[in-house]
């Protein structure tokens, strides 16, 4: 079986494209004093097959990760809803929790209000998520 050296050759490209990408991001931040902090920047690599290229800006590489944050929704390198579930639902209970032990009156007049303006936020942002 002969390899397919057009693929090959794709890969590195690829690679050298994104690698020319970083090195015009570094040399703009340098001309606008502008600078990155190495422990910040992160690579999430998404999509099936992908060769999970490792980049570096300037001599330091960068690390990779397995989700990130962004506009408040958890995107992880499978692309799962599961991670951005979980957290939403961990923190409705820790405001239901707060709320709960920081309230003296628990009668439904007083709850209610408190847990449809405080905890269903954020059960609700995720709920598409859960049910699409």
């Amino acid at each position: 079986m002969t390899p397919n050296w057009e693929g090959v050759v794709n890969v590195l490209e690829r690679r050298a494209i994104i690698q020319r990408d970083l090195d015009r991001l570094k040399k703009w931040s340098d001309r606008n004093l502008m600078k990155f902090s190495k422990d910040e920047y992160q690579v999430l690599h998404l999509g099936w097959n992908n060769p999970m290229y490792q980049c570096r800006l300037e001599v330091h590489w960068i690390k990779r990760s397995l989700a990130e944050k962004d506009l408040r929704v958890l995107v992880g390198n499978k692309l799962n809803v599961n991670q951005q579930c979980d957290l939403a639902a961990k923190e409705a209970n820790s405001v239901l929790g707060c709320t709960s032990n920081s309230v003296a009156n628990r009668s439904g007049e007083v709850i209610l209000p408190l847990y449809s303006s405080l905890v269903r936020p954020h059960l609700e942002s995720c709920i598409q998520f859960w049910a699409p």
